[in-house]
């Protein structure tokens, strides 16, 4: 059994455990290191009976019983709290990004330059199935060398960027960050070997602004019916709630509503071939889209992680292959 020492204990890493869990992982939570830790001891209840708190990380470190440690803090955090971990030697878990600014790096830089630590950074899509599928498709050389990539991220949940404490950039340090990284990562593993030599990007924040007060909370807004993310257009317009919920969320279109809406990025590799990747926050319902299609002499792939379809097109012989993958 595995002792796992947690720090950071909200939603995502919760998420993540209960998936070891589930998938018979032999891990126990042993100790959480959280400014809410009395909080988190009794929503836990006799879940947590056996678990040690800490209100800090250091603490929990310096007390050892663990086998390996879990980072899901703010992002903000996520270098700071790995350069505590560094000297352990433990495991470590580090939830993305790894940091939000260059002095960040320069940190983790030198705090791993000599660490035995093993490090795993949460970026899951590249182990997921319809990518799995997609990069035996571009290994077996149907589709010859991929010469071109084309990635798209039309986020239908971009609400959650703008009207929670995630709309804080220095927070986040960028949508790039936030998001992007994750489809970076999942583009290098099907490239294989080629590395990124070159980058071009830009951003643009022209939807979630406005003029509204600071911190102004929706439940609090005198133009309900002016504003598509409303509790009253989410219930009568959209169908997204069975009534008229009360909500805290904070205000999209107000004058502290930080993150961009759009970017992208036009990345050269070191074989000469480039990626075009585009996200935006502003989609809504069907108009969601994940995915990429990559393109090589011989034939085309393309996939859609909302749609969980593959699809295939061989450019010189009249096949085309469509696959639903669960």
């Amino acid at each position: 059994m595995l002792n796992l020492g947690v720090i950071g204990y909200g939603n995502r890493i919760t998420g993540v455990i209960r998936s070891m869990l589930k998938l018979g992982e032999p891990v126990r939570v042993a100790a959480i290191a959280d400014p809410r830790a009395e909080q988190i001891r009794a929503e836990l209840g006799a879940e947590g009976a056996t678990v040690r708190f800490h209100h800090d990380a250091a603490t929990l470190l310096a007390e050892g019983g663990v086998d390996g440690v879990m980072i899901a803090t703010r992002c903000s955090s996520h270098a700071r709290l790995a350069a505590l971990v560094a000297p352990t030697g433990l495991p470590l878990f580090l939830e993305k990004p790894v940091a939000t600014s260059v002095a960040d790096l320069r940190l983790l830089a030198r705090a791993f330059a000599t660490s035995r630590c093993a490090v795993v950074v949460s970026f899951p899509l590249r182990v997921a199935p319809i990518v799995a599928q997609v990069k035996s498709i571009i290994d077996s050389g149907d589709l010859g060398q991929i010469e071109h990539v084309q990635a798209l991220n039309n986020v239908p949940y971009g609400d959650a960027y703008f009207m929670s404490w995630m709309r804080d950039e220095a927070e986040l340090g960028g949508m790039f960050l936030q998001k992007a990284t994750h489809d970076f990562d999942y583009i290098n593993h099907l490239l294989g070997d080629r590395r990124p030599v070159m980058v071009a990007a830009m951003t643009a924040k022209r939807v979630c602004t406005g003029d509204m007060p600071a911190g102004l909370k929706c439940g609090e807004c005198p133009k309900p019916l002016a504003c598509m993310e409303s509790p009253h257009h989410r219930f009568y317009t959209r169908k997204l709630t069975d009534g008229l919920q009360p909500t805290d969320a904070l205000c999209g279109f107000a004058v502290d509503t930080g993150n961009e809406d759009a970017g992208s990025a036009l990345i050269r590799y070191d074989s000469g071939m480039h990626v075009s990747y585009s996200q935006n926050f502003v989609t809504r319902r069907d108009a969601a889209y994940r995915g990429a299609r990559l393109i090589g002499y011989r034939g085309t792939v393309e996939f859609d992680f909302h749609s969980r379809v593959v699809r295939t097109v061989h450019h010189h012989r009249p096949i085309t292959t469509s696959s639903f993958n669960a």
